[in-house]
């Protein structure tokens, strides 16, 4: 009946229809526009692996592409544990956690607390979770956090006093996965580990990053660049820390199960990318909602820049042969840089930042002695104070407890 109507009211509309060529030229506006639009959405993945049971550890999970790779994952059944920067009590990241929980039908959805911008924090909660007896099971780990300055903003700098974005891009996924390294290794030998980085083309116009130490110089630093330097030295460390487990000879004689994959997800529309292009400013904001449907036609959402990490994560392939390998558009491509593999190069970077993650911390150690130190003289001055002041209360008491007694005393002898 429906189909009748429309060609009904198609043959009484076309008749009346003077101007055909318009009509043709927004025909072909239309079709051009969806095959951008098309061809932006990038490939999906067609992947699909068991993931009931598996434990995904994850940063980055609240937001943009990290949140829908979380999404999937626990669709089909993961067990996700999203490290975050907030408490785990969190009102807002109790509602989040309980929407994701909703929408995926898992109550397998947990939260930890972790500081990406904290070497402190990141090692209070890796050495929590290598502690445990017996070892926790750890099935992948997805590295989607990331941060970066907005162009035309001042550099920052962590409470430690490292860069940001190479702390938080680079420095603090060097150290987390570092201490996480027992933990890695000791996973039964038939279980596919799978550790997924997230990569960036614009690894490829960085400089060289030698021992780390030019991305902490004031001097040498821009937004563009400072961001491409994370990604470069996150490539080199990624293939570095591929070969260090590939060195542990494991005590059962069987070969090493943990692979490190890259993930190029492609331009998104994600948080960071919008902050990228509103220069983190109000009027910046304007021009992004007034060109929004440019970026709309343009750009993947977060769940098309998704897909080729549920690739990384599904990919059956990938659990077998040698680690280390990128995947853009749900495809193995190779690295369009020589020196990411470079075992020189390699060196000088995990030296240099073992080095700088030493000082910090021994540094930060003394301040938090001297806090706590602080901290304890005042609490021991104000209980002084307290006890002063109870002393004296108890002994005005007294006082007047006698001068009443003497009241009573006269009061009777008359």
């Amino acid at each position: 009946m429906a189909i009748h109507m429309i060609a009904d009211l198609f043959w009484k509309i076309v008749p009346n229809v003077n101007n055909v060529g318009s009509i043709l030229k927004v025909a072909a506006a239309l079709l051009v526009t969806g095959l951008i639009k098309w061809y932006s959405m990038g490939a999906s993945n067609t992947s699909e692996r068991q993931m009931h049971s598996k434990v995904v550890m994850i940063t980055g999970g609240t937001s943009g592409i990290g949140a829908a790779t979380a999404l999937a994952l626990a669709q089909r059944g993961a067990q996700i544990i999203l490290l975050v920067h907030q408490s785990p009590k969190d009102i807002f990241l109790v509602d989040y956690i309980e929407d994701l929980r909703e929408k995926s039908g898992n109550e397998m959805i947990y939260a930890e607390q972790v500081d990406l911008s904290s070497l402190y924090s990141i090692r209070q909660f890796a050495t929590k979770w290598i502690d445990n007896a017996p070892p926790r099971r750890l099935d992948m780990i997805i590295l989607c956090a990331a941060t970066l300055t907005p162009p035309g903003k001042p550099r920052i700098l962590t409470e430690e006093g490292l860069e940001e974005t190479w702390m938080v891009n680079y420095l603090a996924n060097f150290h987390l996965l570092s201490i996480l390294s027992p933990a890695i290794r000791a996973q039964p030998p038939d279980r596919d580990v799978r550790i997924i980085f997230a990569n960036c083309s614009s690894y490829i116009r960085s400089p060289p990053v030698d021992d780390g130490s030019i991305a902490m110089k004031n001097k040498e630093w821009s937004p563009a660049l400072s961001y491409a330097r994370s990604k470069l030295a996150l490539t080199i460390f990624g293939h570095a820390f591929q070969k260090h487990l590939d060195a542990y000879k494991r005590p059962d004689g069987s070969p090493m199960n943990a692979r490190v994959i890259f993930v190029d997800p492609g331009y998104s529309r994600t948080p960071g990318m919008r902050r990228w292009f509103t220069r983190g400013t109000l009027w910046g904001l304007g021009v992004y909602l007034i060109l929004w449907q440019n970026v709309w036609l343009l750009l993947k959402s977060s769940e098309g820049g998704s897909q080729s990490f549920l690739y990384a994560a599904m990919e059956a392939t990938l659990g077998r042969g040698a680690g280390g390998k990128i995947i853009k558009e749900c495809q193995e491509l190779n690295f369009a840089r020589s020196d990411v593999k470079d075992e020189k190069v390699a060196k000088k970077l995990w030296e240099g930042s073992e080095k700088l993650i030493e000082r910090v911390e021994r540094e930060e150690a003394v301040r938090r002695a001297l806090e706590r130190k602080e901290q304890d003289k005042a609490n021991k001055g104000q209980k002084t104070k307290e006890n002063v002041t109870d002393a004296s209360e108890a002994s005005g008491s007294g006082v007047e407890a006698k001068k009443a007694k003497s009241r009573r005393q006269k009061k009777a002898a008359k």
